[in-house]
């Protein structure tokens, strides 16, 4: 064999290991201090590093050594199609933002609920591509687990998580009366269902449920509803019930929606029972403490969606909330999509 023949195998032979001759519990502690955006190019050293990266041990370590990340998962809906389909917010090598395609689901159920629990999505909803009407998406690995069936198939359905339980409510057989379900997160299994009172009838808004202070918070058209867990009662409030919130969100116990009407950023505040305007500064989601909103933008014929970061801060004992942003990038060109629900994930 010549030499120039045995020079162009080489070249295009895999690249060994820049750190070959350090032991693999090693590398795996490396690279487990690393931030996640830098995983792809990581994956592209070699074959080894591309296993290594969404390793079970790589994982582990992050979680041991306190390095785990929020990342924000948003599900869309496409206006040209009506599919409703899973995507990631990613941070690129120049540091910008992008929305990138989960790849393991075609489309999530457009009447679904979705909850982030750690490192894992719940969703509830009949999909076209399992037989289950509950799953798990692991948003390490990118894989999906078929979970115990729901006792009940709301058409309709909205959920949150308390405890470690996940509380699903929706309708089912009778369009003007709801129930709920529970699932447990520990044992994967369901408890018997609930029913909520029938003074909570109406058509429930997808995502209007939320969790402070250990209470779920929900709405219809009308009124909003407390239900307190432990005390297994419905509660009324209000002074929540003053403004009509939609894809509201949650950062320490206070609840966020964006007010179209007014074009204002409301916080509700379940202790003092009081709603203030964000001072400083679509959809809002939150992660990592902060709050990210979508809005649409269009230019020319190109369709936009733009995500900002909103860093928040209470200012006169409490009395004020400041929020401040952090990045706003053009996360997703192209198609006619909206935003139905965001989810805060731990990797």
């Amino acid at each position: 064999m010549s030499s120039k023949t045995r020079s162009k195998k080489e070249q295009y032979s895999e690249p060994q290991s820049l750190i070959p001759s350090l032991p693999e519990e090693i590398i795996v502690d490396i690279l487990a201090r690393v931030r996640r955006c830098y995983y792809p190019k990581l994956s592209l050293v070699s074959k080894h590093f591309r296993s290594l990266v969404t390793s079970h041990e790589l994982y582990a370590r992050r979680s041991l050594l306190g390095c785990t990340e929020h990342s924000l998962y948003v599900v869309l809906c496409s206006r040209e199609n009506g599919n409703y389909q899973l995507y990631a917010l990613r941070q690129k090598a120049n540091g910008n933002h992008s929305l990138v395609l989960f790849p393991s689901l075609s489309n999530m159920p457009s009447k679904g609920g979705f909850v982030a629990v750690g490192s894992r999505i719940y969703v509830f909803g009949r999909l076209n591509s399992v037989p289950q009407n509950a799953i798990s998406i692991d948003c390490r690995y990118q894989t999906v687990h078929p979970l115990p069936s729901m006792n009940v198939t709301p058409s309709v359905s909205v959920a949150d998580i308390n405890d470690g339980k996940i509380y699903v409510t929706g309708y089912c057989n009778n369009p003007t009366k709801m129930v709920m379900t529970v699932f447990n997160t520990e044992t994967e299994m369901w408890e018997p269902k609930k029913t909520t009172p029938e003074t909570m009838s109406g058509y429930l808004w997808a995502r209007e449920c939320v969790v402070m202070a250990g209470k779920m918070y929900m709405r219809d058209p009308s009124y909003s509803f407390v239900y307190d867990p432990k005390e297994r009662k419905w509660e009324t409030d209000k002074m929540l019930n003053k403004f009509k919130w939609r894809n509201a969100r949650v950062v320490d116990d206070i609840l966020y929606y964006f007010d179209y009407s007014w074009e204002v950023l409301r916080a509700y505040d379940p202790k003092g029972s009081s709603w203030v305007v964000v001072n400083a500064w679509s959809y809002t989601g939150s992660y990592g403490g902060k709050l990210a909103m979508f809005f649409p933008k269009t230019t020319g014929r190109t369709k936009v969606i733009r995500c900002a970061e909103i860093s928040l801060e209470r200012r006169r004992r409490g009395k004020e909330i400041w929020g401040k942003v952090e990045w706003c990038d053009d996360v997703l060109v192209g198609g006619d999509f909206y935003v139905k629900n965001s989810l805060d994930v731990i990797v």
